[in-house]
């Protein structure tokens, strides 16, 4: 029995040595393979495990004016990331970082965390921020240099340029449209680090260089933005306006030299504006243009045939069109007048009568052909076509399309038509970009000027832009007129459509604006002047708008080398009237006389309420000055109510009051909007009071 467990002991440690046996050479085999098949592949894979990728941001393009002056670039700022897989203690490293990154501890222990290769934890590091985290010298922490966007200017084209977020990509405006050559491409480099993720002294390195982003040449000049940014603040603050744009183009070219909104953002700081404030409404949103698109319908009218420059229209006060009423703005109407004074004086049944008398059809064609309706195709995200329409819409909609209501037009669309008039008569495609370029200054792509298709004849874009002159020299474009450089131009007023329908009533209802180009001879400047839900009172454009745009291409022409004609009046020896209203007759005489004017007088008593030619008006020497006079009351103080003149001529004004003994103390021209006192106040005879005129609703 003895002898048999023996025996048992000894078979099974037999067993267990050749189990041995048979597993040390299982293991020795394989060993042997992983060490001589397999050896370059596991080497291969231990240094896989000891490489750590770290990406090498491309710069991104630079975009610049048209004279290369830097409106948007890329400049390094230290950031610091972290390689989650190498951290070893993300709570501990968290807390140690918090301090110095002004961040809490759990954001930063979540960022630690996350299955990334890499995670950025701030991307603009101050130099003492950053020697802080080197100090740490944390595994798994590093600190990196990165280009992020700057924009030197801040506000200065915002709307054109947009931004780019965070990560480098283009968000909005131009920085997105280009995105694909601005952005880039990134390199890498990746290093052999050890456990702890440092970096391995002389240990392999590898490198794939990032290939920069192209820049981008504008069309756009600093110096008009400039100018047109810091005018248009002025004139939404003046007048009140819930926000207003200026667009400006080359009328030959096509080219936008300046596109300016208020209020305005600064892209370095985006996030802290509203986004609405982000938006180009000059190309991305659309509105009812009001009468500056009677520009339009009278090109059209001389075009067709349907008017001449000598045509003779009767004001119907109240034109019954189509089952409904186009009225004019003057009460009483216009009476007889010719095609340039029914644009100077911007009469709305006369214009829904020329674009009854085209048909919707032929009217269609021309719209279409102007552009309206379509796209530009202008290297911009988010372009509106504009509504316009259908061919065989009603005829009252076409007769209110005559005077620039019942239509969608983008601002952009208004300057391109008004630069067709100016140049001859083709609609140019408007552009913002003029050439891409490789990081070396080569010229990639480049852009010029582009005909769509000639809209009207040469004939007929002269006769308009005598016309449009003369809407400025003698009519309510007044106000846009600069000395030396003949501007033409066309008022607008247009109603503003209500969510609910209809149009909105009472304050904030109107947006002024004015379309126009110069010099009206040779046109090298177009531009719209847009001011929406005008708060001050009265509300039209050729008060708001047409100021704006004087002070605006004042600036520009002088800039751009244009020479003022300043010797235009002595050269062809005629004068402009002086104001003499509010004059008693030998001061009137006087001043009259010393402009070379003689004068022809209605009475010699009292003060003069009516002057023709209307002061402004460009006369030959010698010519007769017509005057009107009212005698005053002459009594001795008594109590008198002030009477309502508003709305009423400066003649009709001044008779009223004088009626009442009182005198009239004038501002402006055209019709009463503004008396000071109020009417029903209590004054003495022979007391003044201030009636303010503004030129007539547009």
């Amino acid at each position: 029995m003895q002898r048999l467990s023996w025996m048992m002991i000894h078979r099974r440690i037999a067993i267990i040595f050749v189990a041995a046996v048979f597993f040390l050479v299982l293991l020795s085999l394989r060993l042997s393979y992983l060490q001589i098949v397999q050896a370059d592949r596991l080497a291969s894979l231990a240094l896989e495990q000891r490489l750590r990728p770290v990406p090498l941001l491309a710069q991104r393009g630079v975009i610049y004016d048209r004279n290369m002056n830097t409106l948007a670039a890329s400049m390094s700022f230290e950031a610091a990331y972290a390689i989650p897989v190498e951290v070893r203690d993300p709570e501990e490293t968290a807390r140690r970082l918090a301090p110095i990154l002004n961040r809490p501890v759990e954001e930063i222990e979540a960022r630690l965390r996350r299955q990334r290769a890499v995670e950025w934890l701030k991307l603009r590091l101050t130099p003492e921020e950053a020697d802080a985290i080197r100090r740490l010298d944390l595994p798994g922490i590093g600190i990196q240099e990165r280009p992020l966007r700057y924009y030197p200017n801040g506000s200065l084209a915002a709307q054109v340029i947009g931004f780019a977020g965070i990560d480098n990509q283009g968000l909005e405006g131009l920085e997105r449209q280009f995105e694909s050559y601005l952005k880039g491409q990134d390199g890498m480099v990746v290093q052999e680090r050890d456990a702890t993720g440092r970096t391995i002294p002389a240990g392999i390195e590898r490198r794939i260089e990032p290939v920069h982003g192209y820049d981008l040449v504008l069309t756009i000049d600093k110096v008009i933005q400039y100018i047109a940014e810091r005018e248009i603040e002025r004139g939404v603050l003046e007048a009140n306006a819930d926000w207003g744009l200026f667009l400006g183009v080359n009328p030959k070219t096509g080219e936008i030299l300046a596109l300016a909104h208020y209020p305005t953002f600064d892209p370095n700081d985006y996030a802290a504006y509203p986004p609405e404030t982000w938006r180009n409404r000059a190309i991305t949103d659309y509105f009812e243009p009001g009468s500056t698109f009677k520009m339009v319908t009278g090109a059209a009218a001389l075009e067709t045939g349907v008017a001449t420059l000598d045509s003779v229209f009767v004001d119907p006060v109240t034109l019954q069109i189509g089952g409904g009423r186009v009225s004019c703005w003057r009460p009483g109407g216009h009476g007889r007048q010719t095609f340039v004074q029914a644009m100077e004086n911007s009469c709305n049944p006369i214009f829904a009568l020329l674009a009854d008398a085209m048909t919707g059809e032929r009217f269609h064609k021309f719209l279409t052909a102007f552009g309206f309706g379509s796209r530009t195709g202008i290297q911009f995200p988010g372009e509106s076509p504009g509504v316009i329409p259908e061919p065989n819409a009603r005829v009252l909609r076409w007769a209110n399309v005559g005077f620039g209501q019942g239509i969608g037009a983008t601002a952009l669309q208004m300057v391109m038509a008004a630069s067709a008039i100016a140049n001859g008569g083709e609609l140019m495609k408007p552009y913002l970009v003029k050439e891409i370029r490789a990081p070396d200054g080569t010229v990639v792509e480049s852009f010029s000027p582009q005909v769509v298709r000639r809209v009207i004849s040469a004939k007929t874009a002269e006769e308009m832009r005598g016309v449009l002159r003369s809407v400025v020299e003698n009519g309510s474009g007044r106000q846009a007129d600069v000395p030396g450089y003949r501007v033409a131009g066309k008022t607008g007023t247009a109603q503003i459509a209500s969510p609910q329908g209809g149009y909105l009533q009472g304050p904030k209802s109107n947006m002024a604006s004015f379309l126009a180009f110069a010099p009206a001879d040779d046109p090298v400047f177009a531009g719209i002047v847009m001011l929406y839900k005008v708060g001050q009172e009265p509300s039209y454009g050729g008060i708001w708008a047409a100021p704006v745009f004087a002070r605006i291409a004042e600036e520009a022409l002088a800039y751009l080398g244009v020479p003022r004609r300043e010797l235009e009046e002595a050269a062809d020896d005629r004068v402009r009237v002086p104001n003499v209203i509010n004059m008693e007759f030998p001061d009137a005489e006087e001043v009259l006389l010393a402009h070379g004017l003689t004068v022809q007088a209605e009475g010699q008593r009292g003060f003069v309420v009516e002057q023709t030619p209307p002061p402004g008006t460009r006369v030959e020497k010698g010519t007769r000055v017509i005057l009107t006079f009212y005698e005053e009351h002459h009594g001795h103080g008594a109590h008198v109510t002030v009477p309502d003149v508003l709305g009423r001529s400066m003649k009709d004004a001044a008779m009223v009051l004088a009626r009442e003994g009182l005198r009239i103390r004038i501002e402006g021209t055209g019709y009463a909007v503004r008396q000071d006192p109020e009417p029903g106040t209590q004054l003495h005879e022979g007391d003044a009071v201030t009636v303010i005129f503004a030129p007539p609703k547009d």
